[in-house]
């Protein structure tokens, strides 16, 4: 009977919680039996607000193993190393010796990076995320994938993705056929695999979509849009044409929106001064960055980091 511990931290994803727990449920229901079994604890030992202000209650206090559980999932939110209670360390310690799969949904990765659990492997984490995740941990290897599972480890960036995180999990502990019937009765279509991106492509047409991972892969030193327009085959005139019909923008408005949303996600999840920001998104003036960063967000770079 598989165990599953979900560790709630304050501010975590009820919805991935939530969908988590439902498919283990639903898993028992196809299987016939209680083939799953699971816990909630909390980090504070008492009812744990989620991000959405409604309180959810540990099935117990304490940090003692019990029936070692085979995937621990620790549920986090916004800030989650503020509320690193001392046992948990301990208790990840023992359930990874008995076996167990250390899991984290949204930024719980960050505290299994914080206690040196990901350390020589693959993790995902919330895109917001990301950024202030890679500075801190340079050695981590962090992918765009809506999950990471393998070598007793996984890792979801919440939301929906958590659904189809539990159910390769289902996959892999329970009997052929289980995850699929799941998936079905929860209406949840076909399992999508690790390698599906986080966040949605504006538009269907692959030529743009190399346009964007062009125009991503070169932040810092902008191509010119003729470089831009040359490597995917077509004239400059061919592509904005193209770009404006798929995105309703212009190659030259879609790079500047890009290169803003990862100046976004840095003031958020970093420390950089503003200024390392603007260069480190292609702004070769910090007057120049904070008009359009304002002109985007109605908020000045230094105001959305103090927000």
């Amino acid at each position: 009977m598989p165990k599953v511990s979900f560790i709630l931290f304050p501010e975590f994803q009820m919805l991935a919680y939530v969908l988590a727990a439902e498919t283990l449920r639903i898993a028992n229901k196809n299987a016939g039996r209680p083939l799953y079994t699971w816990e909630t604890l909390s980090v504070t030992q008492a009812p744990v607000p989620a991000s959405s202000g409604r309180l959810a209650a540990p099935d117990r206090s304490g940090w003692d193993l019990g029936e070692p559980p085979d995937l621990v999932l620790l549920c986090a939110g916004y800030d989650p190393l503020r509320h690193l209670p001392q046992g948990l360390r301990a208790y990840l310690a023992r359930a990874g010796s008995a076996g167990a799969t250390l899991g984290g949904i949204d930024t719980g990765t960050v505290v299994l990076a914080q206690l040196g659990y990901l350390d020589g492997h693959e993790a995902v984490l919330h895109h917001e995320a990301e950024a202030g995740f890679r500075e801190r941990w340079p050695d981590i290897a962090v992918s765009d994938r809506i999950y990471c599972f393998g070598r007793r480890r996984l890792t979801a960036v919440g939301g929906t993705a958590t659904g189809d995180a539990m159910l390769a999990w289902v996959s892999a502990t329970g009997p052929d056929g289980l995850a699929a019937a799941t998936s079905e009765d929860m209406a949840h279509g076909s399992i999508r695999p690790p390698e599906v991106h986080q966040r949605l492509q504006p538009s269907a047409d692959p030529v743009l979509g190399k346009m964007q991972q062009l125009m991503l892969d070169n932040l810092q030193d902008p191509l010119a849009l003729p470089n831009i327009a040359k490597r995917l085959g077509l004239s400059l005139k061919a592509l904005r044409l193209r770009c404006k019909r798929g995105l309703g923008m212009t190659p030259q408005e879609t790079y500047l929106q890009i290169r803003l949303q990862r100046a976004r996600e840095l003031l958020l999840s970093t420390v950089m001064p503003v200024t390392e920001v603007a260069l480190a998104t292609g702004f070769a003036s910090l007057p120049g960055f904070s008009r359009q960063f304002k002109a985007m967000y109605q908020r000045s770079p230094r105001d959305m980091r103090r927000g």
